[in-house]
């Protein structure tokens, strides 16, 4: 990338920063290739270049320049794009690198001459909340597409990162700390020294919060060289676990703190996800800058004065030549020496305040100080111009030329993440700000978040609990608020959403009183940024407004995440262990040996999916499998299947309640397939139930809810029945099985060898024998999930390798197949044969799925049945279980798509569950829920697509052997 000729960092300061000038970085912004250093935020680098149009607004499409330096900035969004591809960075947040690519959002054909711009002059007719007005006739889908290209955010990245991913990874801590400024540096030093396991983490590219951008001391030395020590000794402890550009987003319950580390210590992550729960948590998050309200104050080259003053300190570029500082408030004046010190001209500090304290004056002598003003009106196009002065209490106004306005209104504690906690918060008079007021966990806030603002405060709140605190100096800092200038033009109180003071009139006139009401009718602080610099101006005006105090009008809530996070770093990568290990049969390893595609089932269990040969494809695959078992012979592992046993002497009378149907007159020697309602008649559960004697039984569950069903029974137990004599052990990992399945499953079984008599009439279906296969101890149970003769051979999991090379073996002269989880579904959907994962899709009861006969009008209760009784007593239209045959037997239809009159876009009528090649068939083949199903065999019905309509007629949900003779042969 090569720096265009004539293109320099003329706004840079020769000397200063904390910034690498050995280490050159080129990058393009909007086309243009720009250079600056090692350490520079994209914002800081076209600072150095005197770029100030940096964005257009999201309504408006006005021209926005760079506000803030960190996560508070609201009026520059930035597009990454190539490798780094993003959507809405805050400009503030991006740090520069070789070959970073970015562009500004909302703004077309370029940023300096933006079509979007009309908007201001139809800026009467788009007040807040018109479209919630205009778009409602003839149709809002008629508009929606129109007004979703017209938003001002970026478009999502179409492709995943090229290179890297991302990881998640979990802690415990005594004590968790977010912020790593002065306070939460001094809170980590006395809890390490103490001995306690501390998290510290901190949204910083490096440690020291505020005084990384002011020039403070502690201890009679620059207060950056305190810093340095700190975090040295802090990384000498091994207990602690120091991380920096890593944002605590969110405060969950029980002190579980989401923290997204951006810069981890591997080349090939991306980002990485923590989830810490801690003993005590401290939020050591500081405070943030608020804007001042006054017409034009979102005119590019009107910055916050913490922002002008981080540029000048941390990265030596002036942000201007010319300044006026407009304040409110003492922290102002150390930001016009600061700039006034790096050869900025500070024209006037306009301070809204009669009397301006003799503290703050004596920080800036020599500078002209206009006490009782207020700044009442910028100028210029892409920049600023100059400003408008005007006596607070009325009179003539004044115009004062500037390059760049720096304005402070105060400064709000960063309470978002001790709101999160549930905490409640109060209204500090003093501050004009809300503070943190009562915990509702173990959690505290220090130093400027609990509205301390001067450094020693600071230090000695986080010292609070022992330590010597280190001796510092600042000015003390006093305020008195300005909620609003009263002037006649736009004044911004949310600048990302381009809400103005006129649109919390409107809401407050139409009715929306209340402050969550008027936050969501004008959108004030719901945009990326949150309204971190602008929420309070909004109580505040809402509050003169109405005549009220703040305090009566109340806060909004703060939710999470405090920062935007990627959604790669929400999930993580998961294709490993995580927290939990997986959990692996006998048979894992064999199955890996012959290239098995390896899917994680329920509970966490590994299982093949399918068994690819060279040169096969996947449907080729599934194809072969399937082809074995209907023709030949397959071999599945069922391991995984929950497996209960069940003992004592009222477990018949239990399994009654517990299945829809009837368990107790079941035969020792004999299985039964049965359905779990929940408490509310929805399926919970299928499989079967073996008696093994007159009080022993077992049951067979799905894999998937195998824990749900145990929760099940032992709550039952424990608080309807606890007198019953009824005893449940989870066996699943007691028992491997091999699944011999397929109209010559019994010549393999044969060929084993067994003394078990395999004749149809002495073993037939849904009994189990006990005895010998291949040498070992076994069980064997008929029981059929293919549709064919299948014996599933049950035996401890150490005999579970032999016998499943011994099945291979014996089976190889009939040309046996493992089967993977895809030929099993494929099976399934022939047969009919309900799934949880698909047909099961919680609204539907065992009637829906046509399986009535299994609800039995023997039995006086069992569990569900009198919520299936009341839900069909509606007698409203219900969806039920069909087959699907496409027109085309070709066409294939996506599992899940709807199914709607006609293929036209309307309210569905159904959708399809499962689609599948059937090769038994020689087509695809699908099962739905479609309304009043059954009494709609041989109608012809629509699946809606995004680009295209399927037609099929509907059959009976079943494909093959409808009479079942083959399981049973």
């Amino acid at each position: 990338m090569t720096l265009s000729k004539g293109r320099t960092m003329r706004e840079r300061l020769p000397q200063g920063g904390r910034i690498d000038r050995s280490r050159r970085v080129a990058f393009t912004f909007n086309g243009r290739v720009y250079d600056g250093y090692h350490g520079d935020t994209l914002a800081s680098a076209l600072l150095a270049h005197g770029v100030r149009l940096t964005a257009r607004s999201f309504k408006y499409h006005r021209p926005r320049g760079i506000v803030g330096y960190g996560v508070e900035e609201p009026a520059s969004l930035v597009e990454l794009l190539g490798a780094d591809a993003s959507g809405n960075e805050p400009i503030t947040t991006v740090r520069i690198r070789d070959g970073l690519r970015a562009k500004s959002v909302n703004c077309w054909p370029s940023l300096r001459f933006d079509i979007g711009g009309v908007n201001q002059l139809f800026a009467r007719v788009l007040p807040a909340g018109f479209y919630y007005k205009t778009f409602k006739w003839p149709d809002w889908q008629l508009f929606e597409p129109m007004i979703r290209r017209a938003a001002g955010l970026a478009r999502a990245p179409t492709q995943p990162p090229a290179n890297g991913h991302y990881e998640a990874r979990h802690a415990h801590a005594d004590v968790f700390i977010a912020g790593a400024g002065p306070a939460g540096l001094m809170a980590a030093l006395v809890a390490g020294r103490a001995g306690k396991r501390v998290f510290l983490a901190d949204e910083g590219t490096e440690a020291g919060g505020g005084l990384l951008t002011r020039r403070l001391r502690i201890e009679d030395r620059p207060a950056m060289e305190w810093v340095a020590d700190a975090v040295a000794e802090l990384a000498a402890m091994e207990h602690v676990t120091h991380l920096q550009n890593a944002s605590v987003w969110a405060y969950r319950e029980h002190n579980l703190m989401m923290v997204t580390e951006r810069s981890p210590d591997h080349d090939s992550l991306l980002e990485r996800s923590w989830r810490v729960r801690a003993g005590r948590v401290i939020c050591a998050t500081g405070a943030i800058e608020r804007l001042l309200v006054f017409p034009g104050n979102d005119r590019p080259g009107v910055m916050l004065a913490s922002a002008a003053q981080a540029y000048v300190n941390r990265w030596a570029v002036r942000p201007g030549r010319r300044a006026v500082v407009f304040t409110n408030n003492n922290s102002a004046y150390a930001v016009a020496a600061d700039m006034q010190a790096a050869g900025i001209e500070i024209a006037a500090i306009v301070d809204a305040r009669p009397q301006v304290p003799p503290e703050a004056l004596a920080q800036v002598a020599g500078i002209d100080v206009l006490g009782g003003h207020v700044v009442v009106r910028t100028r210029g196009r892409m920049s600023l111009r100059s400003i408008a002065i005007s006596p607070l209490a009325g009179g003539a106004t004044r115009s004062i030329a500037c390059d760049l306005l720096a304005h402070s209104g105060g400064w709000n504690p960063a309470v978002h993440l001790f709101s999160q906690s549930r905490g409640s918060l109060r209204y500090d008079e003093t501050l004009a700000a809300f503070v943190p007021d009562i915990p509702a966990q173990a959690t505290a806030s220090v130093g400027a978040a609990a509205g301390l603002m001067t450094l020693p405060e600071v230090l000695t709140s986080a010292a609070a609990t022992g330590g010597d605190v280190p001796r510092a100096h600042e000015a003390a800092y006093a305020i008195a608020p300005l909620w609003r200038v009263q002037a006649a033009g736009k004044a911004f109180l949310d600048i990302q959403n381009d809400v103005t003071v006129a649109d919390v009139q409107l809401a407050l006139r139409e009715g929306y009183d209340n402050i969550e009401h008027v936050k969501r009718y004008t959108t004030g602080g719901m945009g990326i940024d949150q309204g971190k610099t602008g929420n309070i101006n909004i109580i505040g005006t809402v509050a003169q407004q109405k005549g009220l105090t703040l305090p009566e009008v109340g806060s909004t809530t703060f939710r999470s995440p405090y920062a935007p996070v990627s959604f790669g770093a929400v999930g993580g990568l998961r294709t490993g262990e995580v927290q939990f290990p997986y959990r692996h049969t006998p048979i894992t390893e064999w199955n890996r040996e012959q290239g098995a595609v390896m899917y994680e089932a329920g509970a966490r269990w590994q299982r093949p999916g399918y068994f690819p040969q060279p040169g096969e494809s996947f449907q080729e695959t599934v194809n072969r499998e399937c082809g074995a078992v209907r023709e030949a012979v397959g071999v599945y592992d069922g391991s995984p299947l929950g497996t209960f046993e069940l003992k004592g002497r009222d477990t018949g009378r239990f399994l009654d309640f517990l299945y829809t149907n009837k368990m107790a007159n079941l035969k020792p020697g004999h299985g039964r397939y049965g359905l779990m309602l929940t408490d509310d008649g929805l399926i919970l559960d299928d499989g079967v139930a073996l008696r093994l004697d007159d009080y022993r039984w077992i049951l067979s569950t799905s894999t998937g809810h195998a824990d749900a069903v145990n929760q099940q029974m032992e709550k039952l137990l424990q608080t309807e029945f606890p007198d019953w004599q009824v005893m449940v052990t989870a066996v699943t990992s007691q028992w491997n099985n091999a699944t011999v399945c397929g109209p010559r499953a019994r010549e393999v079984m044969e060929a084993l060898g067994t003394d078990i008599n395999l004749d149809n009439a002495a073993f037939p279906f849904m009994t189990f024998r006990d005895g010998t296969v291949a040498g070992l101890p076994t069980r064997v149970v008929r029981v059929s999930f293919t549709g064919e003769l299948s014996y599933e051979i049950n035996v401890a999991p150490r005999h579970m390798r032999k016998l499943w090379d011994r099945v291979m073996a014996a089976g190889a002269p009939f040309g046996i197949q493992p089967v993977g989880s895809e030929a099993n579904h494929v099976l399934r959907v022939e047969k009919g044969f309900l799934s949880l994962g698909h047909e099961v899709d919680g609204t539907v009861d065992p009637h829906d799925l046509g399986m009535g006969w299994i609800m039995s009008a023997k039995k006086s209760d069992y569990l569900g049945k009198r919520a299936v009784a009341l839900r069909r007593a509606a007698d409203k239209p219900r969806r039920e279980l069909v087959g699907l045959l496409p027109d085309d037997p070709n066409a294939q239809i996506p599992e899940g798509a709807p199914l709607t009159p006609g293929g036209r876009k309307e309210a569905t009528e159904g959708l399809v569950t499962a689609c599948v090649w059937s090769g038994v068939n020689n087509r695809w083949v699908a099962l739905a829920l479609l309304v009043n199903g059954r009494t709609r065999q041989g109608e012809t019905v629509h699946v809606r697509l995004r680009d295209e309509v399927i037609a099929a007629r509907v059959t009976a949900p079943v494909f093959y052997d409808p009479g079942g003779q083959r399981l049973r042969s």
